[in-house]
Parts: structure tokens; sequence; C-alpha cells
């Protein structure tokens, strides 16, 4: 009977060894707004604490180069499930609906055995908050969505959450909870996709005041383009150490400061520069306790050796550069982005990784890992194992950019820019203006364009020459027109037609 026993029990055994689907999970953590120097580990900003993200880079990866190709929350938001660019994916803009036959990744990971999950902003095709598909469980809410007392639609049903709610909060809550009650014995893909830290930046009320006594530092570019008429702010200024070009900054650049996105009429005067500032950071403090609560999940469940975390930003952020806020353009805080990994099997603790990354690279890398290579297709972007796990990669050596003009904001051109690991080269397109060319390893700060320097012309004409090039062998030659159905917004014309 004994040996009886001891049979069932082995075979059991072996039973549930083959029955365990032990493919990696995923997890995928999306902040909005998050430029990427914006950590405390980087050292960039004077008095910003992140422990949870820096928790993250210590055990895992830290890519300092990691881009977007188009710095909007839709585009880059498609960019992702897609691992398109965004002339071909054409959602170019926050209202563009998502076309017929487009497919996102994780309705493969879906159709091949993982658990998927989708919690927070999605913003993509006319605002809804409807299910989509490849996702076993849906939370959402409509377009930006409110930091306060948010409407949830979790599967289909609108939820009003608690009185008092912080959306960051909740959102981290139903994942948490979503974690705990999957079938433990599938692998699974979560989607964690935030609101915060886009404007206009809200913090928990426990946050509030914590970054009242934080000095304000702007840019050395941020009074290039003062007039006599421009407020000034902050508590310090960083010093100007590099040539500037005074003559050559674009006049679109020039006109923008008096805009909502420029620093002399910021969101139409609402907010002060520096109260905005400090709420940034304020805003972010939910993101990173926010990471570290899935972390620690992932870390008690046994879950850490299985399972890759990355850490992203939809876009980066300007704070005073060139006398801008927000994205949109091509200057550096608004295309490069944070990006962490963690993954205890490939990637050693502590790892900086300097190779250039997009978000067009998250879909095949993800599939990848779950042992589906090329199951999409028409993907644009690169599985990133292979530069994870050291191994030799016909890996880039530049990443392409671009931004279609939107009404609601019109006074950013259509953008098209080419980033090496030292230069950048900016197309300002379909206005009558200079373009771009800047020396990033002398001149971090865009403050110098070369663009009519002799000695750098036949730079400028290659770098041109591979903009038109990537255009033409992606199919990006015709510009995405989207139908407009509503009146003018800005400024000057607000309301006209």
């Amino acid at each position: 009977m004994k040996h009886f026993t001891f049979l069932i029990l082995c075979l059991s055994l072996i039973f549930q060894a083959f029955s365990q689907d032990n493919r990696p999970n995923i997890i995928f953590i999306l902040s909005d707004d998050h430029r990427y120097d914006f950590m405390g580990f980087t050292g960039a900003v004077e008095g910003l604490e992140t422990p949870n993200l820096d928790r993250m880079a210590s055990n895992g990866a830290h890519f300092p180069n990691a881009f977007v190709t188009t710095a909007l929350c839709s585009p880059s938001r498609a960019s992702i499930l897609t691992g398109q660019y965004a002339h071909t994916h054409t959602i170019v803009d926050n209202s563009a609906p998502v076309p017929e036959g487009n497919k996102f990744f994780p309705e493969i990971l879906q159709k091949n055995g993982y658990q998927t999950s989708f919690f927070g902003k999605w913003h993509m095709g006319d605002e809804d908050d409807k299910p989509q598909a490849g996702f076993d469980y849906w939370l959402s809410f409509r377009g930006q969505g409110v930091y306060n007392d948010p409407t949830f639609n979790i599967n289909g049903q609108q939820v009003k959450q608690p009185e008092g709610s912080y959306t960051t909060d909740r959102l981290t809550d139903y994942a948490v909870e979503w974690l705990e009650k999957r079938e433990k014995d599938k692998p699974f893909f979560l989607y964690l996709s935030h609101k915060a830290v886009h404007a206009e930046f809200t913090p928990a009320e426990r946050h509030k005041g914590l970054h009242d006594k934080t000095p304000v530092v702007t840019p050395p570019s941020m009074y290039l383009t003062a007039t006599k008429d421009s407020p000034y702010f902050s508590d310090r200024e960083k010093p100007i150490t590099t040539p500037v070009n005074y003559k050559d900054i674009p006049e679109w650049v020039r006109r923008q400061r008096f805009s909502w996105h420029g620093v002399d009429y910021m969101y139409h005067g609402a907010i002060p520069f520096d109260s905005f500032y400090r709420l940034y950071l304020e805003t972010l403090m939910g993101i990173d306790e926010s990471v570290g609560r899935v972390l620690d999940y992932v870390e008690k469940n046994g879950l850490k050796e299985n399972t890759l975390i990355v850490y992203m930003g939809d876009n980066g952020f300007s704070f005073g550069e060139h006398g801008l806020i927000d994205k949109r353009h091509a200057y550096e805080e608004s295309m490069k982005v944070p990006f962490l990994a963690q993954y205890p099997k490939l990637i050693k603790p502590g790892t900086v990784n300097p190779n250039i990354v997009m978000n067009i690279d998250l879909a095949p890398t993800f599939l990848e890992l779950a042992g589906l290579p090329g199951a999409k297709a028409d993907v644009q972007g690169q599985s990133i194992l292979p530069i994870i796990k050291n191994q030799q990669a016909d890996w880039r050596d530049k990443v392409f950019y671009e931004y279609y003009w939107e009404m609601a904001y019109p006074s950013t051109p259509t953008l098209f820019a080419v980033r090496t690991d030292r230069y950048k080269y900016i197309f300002n397109h379909g206005v009558w203006d200079t373009n771009e060319l800047y020396d990033l390893e002398k001149d971090p700060y865009e403050m110098n364009n070369l663009i009519r320097s002799p000695e750098h012309q036949k730079l400028a004409q290659e770098l041109r020459s591979d903009i038109f090039t990537w255009l033409e062998t992606t199919g990006g030659e015709q510009i995405p027109l989207k139908r407009i159905s509503y009146p003018k917004r800005d400024h000057i014309y607000q309301r006209t037609y």
C-alpha cells in the first residue's frame, strides 16, 4: 500500500510538472509624461527621491538611451502595442481611431495561453473605455481620466470608486488583486498603464507639500527666446557653458513660448511655473510607490526569477527647455524616456545598457520571451533580448522620430528627426523655417544649431537623406490625415472653424 501511495504521488508530481506552463511572466508598467532623467538615481533633479524606481535599476538594468518614435500619448501607446511607427499604424494624434485590422501583441499572448490584463489609461480611438481585444481582464476610463474619485470601466461595467480614491493607488490595488486571483499554473501578462504624471499634475493627499522647499533649477536654454515681457521663474538657473546660436532658433519655437505649451503663457496662464514643477515631483511619488507595491508582490510570492518587469514612460516632458513645456517636439527631453527592466534570469543587477532602444521594441521583445518570435510579422521594432543577453546583434545605431501637426495644438509643426549617438537632425516640415542640427556631445542642451555651419553641410545632407530613406522604406511618404470635427482651440483663434 505504501508503494502504491508513493507511486500515485510521483505520478501526480510528474503530471503537475507537465501541466505547469513555466513560460516567463511579463509585467509592463507605463507612466505618462515621465521624462528620462526625473529619477532619484540619475542625480539630475535636486531633492528628488524615487526609492522604488532606484530599486528596479539596482536589481536590473537601466537603459539611458531609450526613445519613443512619437512623443504623444496615443501614437506612442499604439506603437507599443503594434511595434510600428505612427505612420504605419496611423494613430497619429490623440483622437485618431484605431484602424480596422490593427492587431496588438496582447491578442497573440492571450491566444497562446497567457492570462492577460489591462489596468488604466488606454486613450486610443475616440477616447473610449470599452474592453479591448486581447485582455481577459479589463479596467480603464475615458480619455485622460481624473486623478481623484474616478469611475472605472471594469470588464464592461461602470464602477464608481470609493470617495477619496486616488487613481494611481486604485489602479495598483486592482492590479495586485488580479495577481492574487490569477490562475497560478499559467503565465501572465499584466499591463499597468498609469494616468500619472500627466498634467494637470495632482499628487495624492499624502504627498502634497512634499516638495514645497525643493529648489526649482531652470535649464540653460530656458531664456534664449525670452522677450522684454517674459516672466522669470525659479530659484536658480543652470549656467550656459556651451556656444549658443541665437540666430537659428526656429521661429515656431520662439512663437510657441507664448502659448499653451510655452513658459510665458503655459496652460493659458493658469499656473505659475514653480508650482507646476513641484506638483509634478509630488505626483511622481505615487508612481514610485505603485512600482514598489508591484515589486513587493512579485518578490513575496516567489515570482521574481521568472518575471520580466519593464517600466517606461510613454513620452518625455519639457520643463522650460527652449522656453517650452510639454512634449511633441524632437528635443531630448521630449523624445527620450525612462526605461528600466528587471529579469534575474537574463539581467545582472545594476546593469547600465547603452544601446538605443525604442517603444516599438516592446512587442517583439515580449513575444520572443513568450516563445513566439515572428508571431507578429508586421513589427518594425526589434526584440531587445539579444542585447540583454550580451549577444552579438545587428543593432541600430540611430533612432527615427516623427510628429504630425495637430489642430488642437497648432504651434508645433510636423517634425521628422534622426538621432545618432552624437548628432541630431530635425526637419521642420510644412513651415517657412530653419531646420536643426546639433552635436549632442558638445551641446547636450541643443542650443547651438549647426545648420549653417560649412563644415557640417555634408553631415546634414546625409542625415536628411537618412530620414527620407527611412520614410520611403517603411511606407511613410504619405502623411496620415484624419478628420477634424471640433473648432479651433488655440488662444488666438478659439472657437472658429
